[in-house]
């Protein structure tokens, strides 16, 4: 089979289903070599690119799938009229980053870092597709695991969760001295 009839089938079925799929998935129905696929969608990603297309496909984790442009977003609302856009508060992405970076993590450990309750941005961010729960901790009370979703991945633009940014100590630093001071205004010392 030629690489052009591959790429259509690839094209049909992300279409078709989607959510992503899987490399190896698409090589077992390709009846094809995992490498061979990814080559494919490699070659797929640099034309859709180069030929300013309004759809593209995102790897994500293994995975792949076809997804409209961002950039594309305005004129999407205008047809959809009630897009799923989420506004996430500050409370939301400091508890998404601490989910992220710590993940598999329990409410508890979040709550012990922010100092604060997060039932309710946990709730919120699982609402959203953010986050999602990965099993229970092997302790007593077996409290839930909690961790980010491909959705989190398709919305920061991240193949996989290695590919976040990277805090050197001095910004943790920095950032526990912010979070001290902060605290010291709200108890008035």
């Amino acid at each position: 089979m030629k690489s052009e009839q591959y790429e259509a089938i690839i094209e049909g079925i992300l279409f078709a289903v989607g959510e992503s799929v899987e490399i190896s998935r698409l090589a077992e129905a390709l009846e094809v070599e995992s490498e061979q696929v990814q080559k494919i969608v490699q070659k797929m990603v640099q034309q859709y690119r180069k030929e300013d297309r309004g759809i593209q496909i995102m790897e994500i984790d293994g995975a792949v799938q076809l997804c409209t442009k961002k950039e594309l977003y305005e004129y999407l609302i205008r047809i959809a009229k009630q897009p799923k856009h989420h506004v996430l508060t500050d409370v939301l992405l400091e508890t998404l980053s601490i989910i992220a970076y710590k993940q598999p993590i329990t409410r508890l450990e979040v709550e012990k870092i922010r100092g604060v309750s997060c039932a309710h941005a946990v709730n919120k961010l699982m609402e959203y597709n953010l986050v999602c729960e990965l099993g229970r901790l092997d302790a007593p009370g077996r409290p839930l695991l909690f961790g980010t979703t491909e959705e989190f991945l398709r919305c920061f633009g991240v193949q996989s969760i290695e590919e976040l940014p990277v805090l050197n100590q001095d910004q943790v630093e920095e950032f526990r001295q912010q979070a001290e001071e902060e605290m010291n205004l709200k108890l008035g010392t």
